[in-house]
């Protein structure tokens, strides 16, 4: 392949036989139809380096028969074809192969397997076979043989062994060197020094008809610790699934309908806000976006977890990675790729892992230190040995040993692999978290302060006298309701949803005050009773009247959120103190509260008040959760020892929270704070296994006790006991309930009116 600019004529010159790639079938399949007869192909060129590549491609692929415009994008190494539907398929794919541009349907920067999994696994199978062979033979050495015999065996286990310093090794090589040149140290140097100086023993050893050597610690020490830095690597991309996952409910693009009429179909990086989008029944939305036209069936398991369809209709708002599933739409933009719903989730779902906790930088700090006091240990013991018995041989390996035995793996996989589990077992449930800082503040919850409208509520009312009504008026009521968005009237509307509903004419909506509407030569308004009743005072809240006389009154209960009673419960049994801040009037709050059995609340407070009331509990020493959903909430989340806020809370309540919780269901709150427990008791356990090991093995070490051989085997099970350790998180049932906190008292009936 070449950079050159092609003659004009060459794109005639192309023909023969389908070129390796997709094939024709499968590239019509991936085809958009544009409409007035046009299509359009999207192809990943990797090999596209520059501007004469774009060239050469877009004059041999734009040359073709039936090709009305070919365009390249540099930057992400596509290329768009819009060709005539007419004059069939254009040997596109063909066309790019013998320009020495292979294409494919898929991006190529799409993930395709996992090459560091890969050559983990050929290093630990190398490893693995030349560790049991060494071993194999250096027993029969240490069994007796013969000084000839065990001179040959020592130098075949010599040859076993190079494989394994030579392949296997280099990762632990290449991580040192890249320390060492930079000024620093990490745990592979002290593992590099130790292997390379047990393999240059093990080799002046046999050169010199030595009775031992330590070929087996060389090989198992390496098998030991791929095993251990595999499960490492395993754990950590069975999390990042998490956000494949997510990467894969992005749509790749999007039919776009220009102002002209026209329609293209673009990737949906080039997407900007207040395109005009045409989404098919089984396509997914590409971003965030308002509905213009068009009725449809949503599955929004991605944002709520619930598999149930969602009607919607136009005018309301949908979010990037949802399915629609029965009839075309046409929407609106509201947002770019970058900052869609679905970008927002990755993002947290890779902060989740990448977070630096104060566990994790007290284990960080602890391995970077550690690594120089292992230098320092290593160095002393060969001193002292060759103080205290003179055998220079024996006091290398010995410190070998030492070398090998304290490398403080364990300890720098005590904290990590736990908190990438618990990033894992809570996106599993439904619930993503910033970072391993916020887990450990969750941890260290009292107090759960609940926002009522949108967070314990869904906020949208129900009719509760709806037994109470007369059936005949009910139906004018879900009639005239019908004509309106507001949540009374949609309440109203639902709960006439089944009667048969009586003609209604001239139907008018007053903004703010109700509906007003004719029936069998009546008026009838529905809505504010000070606007509807010509009597002022006779009745208040929302009513139906008929020519200014009341038929009717009705009253409203806003609906609990999913699992809000159960999760209220048990955030009680686990002796968690509750309440409630709103902004609502004392009456909601106190209704809600009493359906809730939540003693404290809180009515009537703005976002400055939610703030305050947070600072109170501070000073009393509390760690409040703060869950909450509202743009009035952004603050107090922000100054929330901890927060959470659910997937259709505000933009800047989402971005203001520690957690966000995708479902429904309020059991996202006990069920994170249940699993950060957890994940904080078996970080303390790891730490504990690492620093422990660490305690008993220098002594045995530096004592002469162990072998390089034994020094392997114990410090990588070390590691491997650690990684096991963590893998047990949310494997068991909800742990036993703490004491009940004290400080708050039993109960209030309200802070704040």
């Amino acid at each position: 392949m070449t950079c050159c600019l092609p003659p004009p004529e060459f794109a005639e010159a192309v023909a023969g036989p389908l070129s390796p790639g997709p094939s024709d079938d499968e590239v019509r399949l991936a085809s958009r139809s544009l409409g007035n007869g046009l299509s359009q192909s999207d192809f990943s060129v990797p090999d596209i380096h520059c501007g004469a590549c774009v060239r050469s491609i877009e004059m041999a692929v734009g040359g073709l028969a039936g090709v009305e415009a070919a365009r390249v994008n540099l930057s992400t190494r596509r290329l768009a074809v819009r060709w005539r539907d007419a004059e069939g398929l254009p040997p596109i794919v063909a066309t790019l192969f013998r320009l020495g541009y292979p294409a494919t349907l898929d991006d190529f920067a799409a993930e395709r397997g996992d090459p560091m999994l890969t050559g983990l696994i050929k290093a630990l199978a190398v490893a693995a076979f030349c560790a049991m062979n060494v071993m194999m033979l250096s027993g029969s050495v240490w069994a007796g043989a013969d000084p000839a015999t065990r001179d040959l065996l020592h130098w075949i286990c010599a040859v076993l062994t190079l494989p394994v310093l030579l392949y296997s090794a280099r990762i632990f090589f290449t991580s040192a060197w890249s320390a060492l040149r930079h000024g620093r140290t990490n745990m592979d140097v002290p593992i590099s020094i130790g292997v390379l100086l047990a393999f240059a023993l093990s080799l002046y050893d046999t050169l010199t008809h030595g009775e031992h050597a330590y070929y087996d610690a060389t090989a198992t020490l390496v098998f030991f610790l791929l095993i251990g830095r595999t499960l490492d690597h395993v754990m950590r991309e069975r999390a990042r699934t998490a956000v494949k996952g997510l990467g894969r409910l992005a749509a790749r693009g999007a039919l776009v309908r220009r102002d002209d009429g026209s329609r293209d179909y673009v990737p949906v990086a080039d997407i900007v806000p207040g395109m005009t989008l045409l989404v098919a029944a089984g396509e997914r939305v590409p971003v965030d976006a308002e509905v213009l036209a068009g009725r449809s069936d949503l599955d929004r398991s991605v944002v709520n977890g619930e598999s149930a369809p969602q009607p919607v209709m136009p005018g309301a708002r949908i979010e990037a990675g949802t399915l629609n599933l029965t009839g075309p739409l046409t929407l609106v933009a509201r947002a770019a790729k970058r900052d869609s719903f679905l970008a927002e989730m990755t993002r947290l779902m890779e902060a989740a892992e990448g977070g630096r906790a104060r566990y994790r930088r007290l284990a960080d700090r602890v391995a970077a230190f550690y690594a120089p006091v292992v230098h320092l240990a290593a160095l002393f013991t060969f001193v002292g040995w060759m103080v205290a018995a003179g055998d220079l041989h024996r006091a290398v390996v010995i410190a070998i040993a030492v070398l090998i035995i304290t490398c403080p793996c364990a300890l720098g996989l005590a904290v990590p692999m736990v908190q990438v589990m618990a990033a894992r077992r809570l996106f599993e449930r439904g619930v993503m978290v910033k970072d391993g800082g916020a887990l450990e503040r969750l941890e260290t919850v009292d107090t759960v302060v609940f926002d009522k409208t949108g967070t314990l509520t869904t906020g949208t009312p129900t009719l509760t006298n709806r037994r109470e009504l007369p059936l005949d008026i009910l139906a004018i009521a879900g009639t005239i309701a019908a004509h309106s968005r507001h949540p009374h009237a949609l309440a109203i509307a639902a709960a006439a949803a089944e009667m048969p509903a009586p003609v209604a004419t001239a139907v008018a909506e007053q903004p703010g005050l109700g509906v007003e509407a004719t029936l069998a030569g009546s008026t009838w308004r529905l809505g504010r009773a000070e606007w509807a009743l010509a009597t002022p005072g006779e009745a208040r809240g929302t009513v139906l009247a008929r020519d200014g006389v009341l038929a009717a009154s009705f009253a409203f209960e806003d609906t609990l959120r999913p699992g809000a009673a159960e999760a209220v419960a048990s955030l009680m049994r686990q002796g968690l103190a509750v309440e409630i801040v709103s902004g609502d009037g004392s009456a909601a709050v106190e209704a809600v509260a009493r359906r809730l059995g939540i003693a404290r609340w809180a009515a009537g407070l703005m976002p400055g008040g939610k703030t305050a009331r947070l600072a109170e509990l501070a000073a009393e020493g509390r760690h409040t959760l703060m869950v909450g959903d509202g743009l009035n909430d952004a603050p107090a989340l922000a100054a929330a020892h901890a927060s959470m806020a659910p997937a259709n809370a505000a933009d800047v309540g989402r971005q203001a929270a520690d957690v966000v919780f995708l479902r429904q269901s309020l059991a996202a709150v006990p069920d994170t704070l249940r699993l950060a427990h957890e994940a904080g008791r078996l970080v303390r356990q790891n730490l504990v296994l690492a620093l422990a090991y660490n305690v008993i093995a220098i002594p045995v070490a530096v004592l002469g006790y162990a072998t390089p051989f034994v020094a392997a085997i114990a410090m990588s099970a070390s590691s491997v006991v650690v990684v096991a350790n963590a893998l047990r998180l949310g494997w068991g049932g909800p742990r036993r309930a703490a004491a009940p906190a004290p400080g708050l008292p039993a109960m209030h009936e309200s802070v704040a009116e």
